[in-house]
């Protein structure tokens, strides 16, 4: 539904908190609002503002541009009777916000009454009420014919246990479920949601402990609880559907896919919205694979392509691996130097050759004994050293279950998981920041600008070229900094005078100097990365920061750094929160154009990414013979 002048919305509960808010950004966008409430002096306010507001969009109608209604939510009579003179006064409803709700005044356990302190009374207005506004809402929506939208006022509260109010959190728990099982309206033209945010700085909210308010990150801006209302309601796809909206991770929807396919009754449906063509899973006698024979950072120099023998006897709790599509990373050439192995350049030249390569999606062609959990034929996702290969054998344990095998996993993996988990743990992303991602528009980079835009934080991208800044402003990015026609350090400096909180840094040199001094107090710049300084005559040599420690010191800032292999533990976690965001439409993920087909054209990708020429995650399709079908999500 879109948002436009000539709308009507019905909100309870209209007075203060969400449902004032709501109100005035509805009459922003010229929608006539009525306002329900008990209060009569903050509800007519409420009603005047809007009032106001409207009348730059219908200066001339006669009709009364917003309605204030004194009622009580649980006065089923009084309820229906402002419906009906919303719908006498502009003959029809589009939009229905049940926001009215409130806190138990006194533990439960203490209550002697059926009065104004009645746990009871909780009861009748966040739930019992909520239930039949929804009612008269949609029978007011069927009998104008047209489409409309109910949004009802959950709280992260009902998703997990409110230990200081445990009525209130059952209440917006049933209210979670109540909506969630009206679907089938939508067949109707009828799209009813839930929205769930944890603390507002609101009346309500000032009732909670502030301790555990502290805990959760703090207040949220009511500008996120606004935008997750309007994206409830102007999406079309959005029906029974609950959105959860935290400082800590920004807005996501619950249940993930994932979760839902636990207690979905006809779950080979699902599966089915998730075909693809599997191909000959038939186990040869030999496969390719890209070994380093010699260490240097020249990847074509260091590497070479091998014929191995396919050993038929899979090792007890392995799973033999058919690779489907695996990953270019700027860290290849570091790989093929053998920085990444401890020890000396004698100890380390000892272990030549090893094979390359550090991610891929395939399917699973063979299990050993003792594997229980794995079939033959699943879609899976491995990081593991070897991924440059036609099969894979590795344990068990180090396999990651996909819904797919398909190129935009394997962006996730290295790619997407170090941006994910990074901002998550080495940056403490919060909302309401200023976060930077230098290398925009790469492989990591473009997860980064994602995530942290989701969260609800303003986001600095940098990038080369005006194809990789259309690719950045399509994914949200609010200020584009192409270095091939604007001075970085100057614009960072004349736009951000107060500095950035959050820098995600990927390139090293001049530009991490660059991103240092705009680091504002308290500031996290976080280095995943040096692609810069990978390459060259003499490869990746350390460079001195004369003064780090005093500059940091000095604004009380923190410099990390962030290995991925560190966090072995979360991937899976976090890759299955990656995919619900993608299957959702939340997240995108590019995959550059440029396709390279064969274990032969590895070495060229590797390049190709070195050049600074891709956009979004370089990836090789090994087998070239995968037909892959379009999903039908």
């Amino acid at each position: 539904m879109e948002l436009k002048p000539g709308l009507s919305a019905f909100i309870t509960g209209g007075a203060s908190g969400i449902g004032k808010a709501l109100a005035l950004a509805f009459a922003k966008r010229g929608i006539f609002v009525t306002v329900v409430d008990t209060s009569e002096v903050h509800g007519k306010e409420v009603s005047f503002l809007v009032e106001k507001e409207n009348r730059k969009f219908h200066s001339d109608l006669k009709l009364p541009l917003s309605l204030f209604i004194r009622c009580d939510v649980t006065n089923t009579r009084d309820v229906a009777a402002a419906f009906e003179k919303h719908l006498q006064t502009y003959g029809g409803l589009d939009i229905c916000i049940n926001s009215a709700g409130i806190a138990t005044p006194i533990p439960f356990y203490k209550d002697k009454t059926d009065g104004e302190v009645s746990w009871r009374k909780t009861v009748r207005i966040n739930l019992i009420a909520v239930i039949d506004c929804t009612r008269l809402a949609i029978q007011a929506m069927r009998h104008a014919g047209k489409p409309g939208v109910i949004l009802n006022l959950g709280s992260a509260s009902g998703l997990y246990p409110m230990y200081d109010d445990p009525i209130y959190s059952a209440t917006k728990g049933a209210v979670i479920l109540f909506t969630r099982s009206l679907v089938p309206y939508k067949r109707q033209g009828i799209r009813v949601n839930v929205l769930c945010p944890e603390f507002v700085e609101t009346e309500l909210a000032s009732k909670v402990n502030s301790k555990f308010i502290e805990l959760s990150g703090g207040f949220l801006p009511m500008e996120m609880v606004v935008n997750g209302a309007f994206e409830l309601i102007t999406d079309e796809t959005k029906a029974g559907k609950c959105l959860w909206i935290t400082k800590r991770r920004g807005m996501e929807y619950w249940p993930t896919p994932m979760e839902e396919r636990k207690y979905l009754i006809n779950p080979s449906t699902y599966k089915r919205s998730f075909s693809y063509t599997k191909p000959n899973l038939e186990i040869p006698e030999s496969f390719e694979k890209i070994v380093v024979h010699t260490l240097t950072h020249n990847f074509r120099n260091a590497t070479k392509i091998v014929r191995t023998q396919l050993s038929f006897a899979i090792k007890p709790q392995h799973v033999l691996v058919k690779i489907l599509y695996a990953g270019v990373n700027a860290s290849d050439v570091n790989f093929s130097s053998g920085r990444y192995y401890r020890g000396n350049d004698k100890e380390t030249a000892s272990r030549l050759p090893f094979d390359a390569g550090f991610e891929a999606v395939g399917l699973i062609a063979a299990v050993g004994d003792s594997v229980k959990d794995l079939r033959i034929g699943t879609p899976v996702a491995l990081m593991t050293f070897g991924g440059y290969a036609e099969f894979l054998m590795v344990p068990s344990k180090h396999i990651l279950p996909v819904a797919r095998p398909d190129p935009e996993v394997v962006a996730m993996l290295t790619s997407g998981l170090t941006a994910s988990i990074a901002l998550e743990k080495a940056a403490q992303m919060e909302s309401g920041k200023i976060v930077l991602v230098t290398a925009a528009a790469g492989g990591t980079g473009q997860f980064a600008v994602q995530l942290a835009k989701l969260a609800g934080n303003k986001v600095v991208a940098t990038c080369g070229g005006e194809e990789k800044a259309a690719l950045l402003k399509s994914l949200g990015v609010d200020r584009v900094i192409d270095y091939k026609s604007e001075n970085i350090k100057a614009v960072l400096k004349k736009e951000f005078p107060r500095g950035v909180d959050i820098i995600y840094e990927s390139v090293g040199g001049e530009m991490f100097d660059v991103c240092l001094n705009a680091l504002a107090v308290y500031g996290r710049l976080i280095v995943i990365g040096m692609i810069s300084k990978y390459q060259g005559e003499h490869g990746w040599k350390p460079s001195n920061y004369t003064g780090l420690c005093e500059k940091i010191l000095g604004k009380s800032q923190t410099v990390a750094g962030f290995f991925l292999v560190q966090y072995a533990n979360l991937w899976q976690q976090h890759l299955d929160r990656l995919y619900d965001l993608f299957s959702s439409g939340k997240l995108k993920v590019s995959v550059d154009p440029k396709q390279f087909l064969g274990i032969g054209s590895v070495v060229e990708a590797v390049e190709y990414l070195h050049s600074g020429k891709s956009v979004g995650k370089v990836v090789v399709c090994i087998d070239p013979t995968f037909n892959q079908q379009q999903a039908k999500l």
